[in-house]
This record gives C-alpha cells, sequence and structure tokens, in this order.
C-alpha cells in the first residue's frame, strides 16, 4: 500500500441528527485508509446537488437512500488519490479522480471503492487533462442524470425540445448534449436567467401560466420531444403540446405513462464522455458559486433556493 499523508485527522461535515442546514457539523475525524480494492482521496471540490440535502432532510427518506446516523454530506466529488489499496490497478498515487461516493463527498478524505458505484462503495474516475478539479467536482450525479433523460427522449437533427428548469444544475447539461445531438432546444426558466439558457444554447421561455401558448408562439411547427428535470408541469406542457409519452421524461416526479430518468441508468461511459466534452470545450459547466468548506451552510442554502444559474462548489 503506498500512503502520501501523515496526518491521522481530517474534516468532514457530518449529520448527528437529519435535518436542514442548521445539522450540519464540520467534524475532525480519523483519516480513512484504503483496504483492497480501494482507493484514497485527498478531495479539492464538492459539487453540491438537490439530492444531497433531500435524502438527509429526514430519517424517513434518509432511510430509503440506506443512510444512517451519524452521516456525511454531499456525493459528488474531485480531488487527487493519495493512497492505494492491495490488488488496485489503473490508479496510483497522484492520480486526479473525480466522481461519486453518496453522502461522503464533502470531506478532506474519501475512500473508493474501483470497482463501486456511486451508492455502493463510490466510483471514480480519471480527470482528463483540461478539466479543474471545481468543474470536475460537478460531473457525476448532475451528468449522469441529464446523460440519462437525453437517452430517453433521444433527441437528434429535426426535433424541437421543451426542456423543463433548464437552468438548474442537471439543466444546464441535458440543455447542451441535446443541442450537440442537433435539436433545438427551448428551456423553461425564470425572467432573470434568459440570458444563462441562451448561453446555454437554449430558447429561453418564462414558466408558469400560459407556458404552452408561450412555446407555440416560439415553437408553431410544434414540439417533439420534451424533459422535465423540476416537477411535473413540463410533462403536463408536453402532453398539451402534442408530444407523445414516450418521448418525454421526468427526474423529479412520477406521472403515470411516463418514464423516469435516474442517473443510475445512464448510458455506459456517459460520465467519461461527459468529461472528454468538457475538456474538448465543447460542454460549458457554469459554476454559480464557490464556498469554503467552513461556509457549507451558507452555500446549501443558496443552493437549496433552487434559483441559481449553474452548479455550487465546496473548496475542501
Amino acid at each position: 500500500m503506498k500512503d502520501t499523508t501523515s496526518a491521522t485527522t481530517s474534516r468532514a461535515v457530518r449529520f448527528e441528527s437529519f435535518g436542514g442546514p442548521e445539522a450540519f457539523t464540520i467534524r475532525e475525524v480519523p483519516v480513512p485508509r484504503a483496504g483492497s480494492g480501494q482507493i484514497r482521496v485527498r478531495v479539492t471540490a464538492a459539487g453540491l446537488n438537490p439530492m444531497d440535502w433531500f435524502m438527509t432532510s429526514d430519517a424517513e427518506t434518509a432511510a430509503r437512500f440506506g443512510l444512517s446516523l451519524p452521516c456525511g454530506f454531499g456525493t459528488d466529488y474531485a480531488g487527487v488519490v493519495d493512497q492505494v489499496g492491495a490488488g488496485v490497478t489503473g490508479f496510483a498515487v497522484g492520480d486526479r479522480v473525480f466522481g461519486g461516493a453518496l453522502s461522503r463527498a464533502v470531506a478532506d478524505h474519501v475512500v473508493v471503492d474501483v470497482a463501486g458505484t456511486i451508492a455502493v462503495g463510490g466510483e471514480a474516475h480519471p480527470t482528463p487533462d483540461g478539466v479543474d478539479d471545481r468543474t470536475a467536482a460537478t460531473l457525476a450525479i448532475a451528468g449522469c442524470t441529464a446523460a440519462a433523460a437525453v437517452a430517453v427522449v433521444a433527441p437528434g437533427p429535426g426535433d424541437t425540445v421543451l426542456i423543463g428548469g433548464a437552468g438548474g444544475g442537471v439543466g444546464v447539461f441535458a440543455v447542451q448534449l441535446a443541442r450537440l445531438a442537433g435539436a433545438r432546444v427551448i428551456g423553461t426558466g425564470s425572467a432573470s436567467s434568459a440570458d444563462a439558457l441562451r448561453a446555454l444554447g437554449a430558447e429561453p421561455v418564462t414558466y408558469g401560466d400560459g407556458l404552452v401558448d408561450r412555446v407555440r408562439a416560439l415553437a408553431p411547427d410544434g414540439v417533439t420531444a420534451a424533459m422535465d428535470l423540476h416537477a411535473t408541469d413540463t410533462v403536463e406542457a408536453a402532453r398539451e403540446l402534442g408530444v407523445p409519452d414516450e418521448r418525454i421524461t421526468t427526474i423529479a416526479g412520477l406521472v403515470d405513462g411516463i418514464t423516469p430518468a435516474n442517473g443510475a441508468n445512464a448510458p455506459q461511459n456517459a460520465i467519461e464522455e461527459i468529461a472528454g466534452l468538457v475538456a474538448a470545450g465543447r460542454l460549458r459547466v457554469p459554476i454559480a458559486a464557490t464556498f469554503p468548506v467552513e461556509k457549507i451552510r451558507e452555500a446549501v442554502e443558496l443552493q437549496a433556493g433552487r434559483h441559481v444559474h449553474g452548479k455550487v462548489v465546496i473548496d475542501l
């Protein structure tokens, strides 16, 4: 086993009781050690997602995700391998990596199973040259979820895709992936998000009452596919616009007849492909704000407000 860390303790955001940001504490914990088939990562950045605070909001919800107290926080991470366990090939001390480790990423160190998944054991991928750690720390959850949604509706040239919640963490990926597939994208958002949506390649439309009429005015020839990345309002609008159920998907609500998208079901190698697109300059990840770990509460409150345009990242 190779180990480049002599420290015995490190910081981790922990819950001693479930709840909102007021329940966070930053603890000094023993530095974890990589076992057989594992690597340890010195985390430099952790990206926040709505699921992070949703699944730790109460004990019942946490149990659905297999979480119990005491519990960590955050899933997306990026950093540098600083310990390699027995039997590990493909990773070495000093490698830059990114990935997901369910509800334990906002910490100085995270141990990851090299054969694991985000939900079980964590996962790690090499960070491509040209992708900084803050950006890499935004890719796993939102990127995989967007890739799964895009796979359900399969946009292509000739399609006009309506994306609800287009300026959110998943939306910034979904808009660009649909555009890269050759589709026209109409993205819903607040009036203040219009410029941000245009920068991603979407034609902005405000959500709320009258959405269907506004979309018809933008796309008189019709909408052919839809992704609802916020709730179910976009599903209802898409149906009214004549989009068939098989070309509609949701990520945050269940609707009879609609196939939901889940990042766990993203196409194989989707996250590596997204990272490659970022490295090549073909996909841009807007980072709305960064916070030091000491300001984790403020970061979560900003992200939970659901009005931030892009990703929120914690620096470690």
